[in-house]
């Protein structure tokens, strides 16, 4: 089968990575994308057909009203029409984010090719506008023959926000195992080389952005002992600089500047993961998913994360990981506590959930789902 796949980003995040995944079994397909960037690279790197529709900015975003989308048009106009064009090469269209949604609706009924939408947002008050919910459920149920969920908390909000049950299925993401395999001379070299080596490391794998909840991890490690740490991976994607300096403000007011690291964009997560004594995912909204939280499972190192969204699918709490209530930096600091002075009990429950998400998140498995669900949809 012959797959247009389309997506608005050329910056990598977690829609990025798992498109990529999808996308590699099929020899004959495209990638779309609506700006250039690393996610460009990342597909040529791995020998997948990609193109850039380069046009002005679109100009809407998750917090839009009816005026800013209907401003939008202008900018979306010309891209409805070179992918309704590029669509008539290929079986399929598969929308991979909201704005490609957009898109790829109105393409799928000028180009008369089926569509599919592979929904990674939680579509609540918490992450977008009412007019945005309205506008993506709207075109899903008209458009869509198949609306792939990354979790049930995603298929659950898109359901309550309007959408068709019957069009929906739940496909976590996929993964290899095979790439979260390290050796111990790279976790000691990775230590050594943010001088971290001899203290209990807790990471932090996420774009800078105030719901991601940075803060208030910052605020857990300023009620735990000075031996233990944390390093921030990640970078402010989304023009958000203010909440990048006040977390910098923080570091400061807590006193915390010889025991937090910002590394900004890495590429070598699986070291950085390895060398962690924990994970922490400190979302205070939803997660649709939380990829971050399979990888650290797949890398042998305990996670601890919000009890939100498609952390619960994820986390059985006290048996493959940690649970805390969103936004309590209190909770928080207790189980990094209780991590490092039970480091014995902490790699039981690691280990367990590197045996389950190597199971349950299998790449083979999951795209091979995918194509039986495409087959059969359509």
């Amino acid at each position: 089968m012959k797959i247009l796949f389309v997506d608005q980003s050329g910056k990598l995040g977690g829609a990025e990575l798992s498109l990529t995944d999808v996308s590699q079994p099929y020899q004959t397909c495209l990638v779309c994308l609506f700006a250039d960037g690393l996610f460009r690279e990342l597909l040529e790197k791995k020998h997948i057909p990609v193109q850039v529709i380069a046009t002005e900015q679109i100009k809407v975003s998750k917090e839009s009203g009816i005026l800013e989308s209907l401003n939008s048009l202008t900018s979306l106009l010309p891209l409805i029409k070179q992918i309704t064009k590029i669509a008539k090469n290929y079986d399929l269209i598969y929308a991979n984010t909201q704005k490609a949604l957009v898109v790829s609706a109105l393409s799928s009924f000028f180009s008369r090719r089926p569509l599919v939408y592979h929904l990674r947002d939680i579509l609540s008050p918490d992450h977008f506008s009412r007019t945005n919910r309205t506008v993506a459920v709207t075109l899903a149920n008209r458009f869509a023959s198949l609306v792939i969920a990354n979790s049930k908390a995603t298929q659950d909000a898109f359901i309550a926000a309007g959408g068709r049950k019957e069009i929906t299925e739940v496909v976590y993401n996929g993964f290899t195992p095979e790439k979260y395999i390290t050796t111990e001379a790279n976790i000691t070299k990775t230590r050594q080389d943010l001088g971290l080596d001899g203290k209990f490391i807790v990471g932090h794998f996420s774009r800078i952005s105030p719901w991601k909840g940075q803060d208030i991890l910052l605020e857990a490690l300023a009620k735990c002992p000075n031996d233990i740490s944390a390093i921030f991976v990640g970078d402010a994607l989304f023009g958000e600089q203010d909440y990048v300096e006040y977390l910098h403000q923080q570091v400061t007011a807590l006193n915390l500047k010889e025991r937090v690291k910002f590394l900004g964009f890495r590429s070598d997560i699986v070291p950085l993961m390895s060398a962690c004594n924990l994970i922490a995912h400190t979302s205070t909204a939803p997660e649709p998913f939380g990829r971050v939280i399979v990888e650290a499972m797949l890398c042998g190192c305990p996670i601890v994360a919000a009890a939100a969204g498609g952390a619960m699918e994820l986390v059985e709490n006290e048996e493959t990981g940690w649970l805390f209530s969103p936004g309590n930096s209190q909770q928080l600091a207790d189980i990094i506590i209780n991590c490092r002075n039970r480091s014995e009990e902490a790699k039981l429950i690691a280990n367990r959930a590197l045996i389950q998400a190597s199971q349950r998140f299998d790449m083979v498995a999951i795209n091979q789902q995918i194509a039986q669900l495409i087959n059969r949809k359509l």
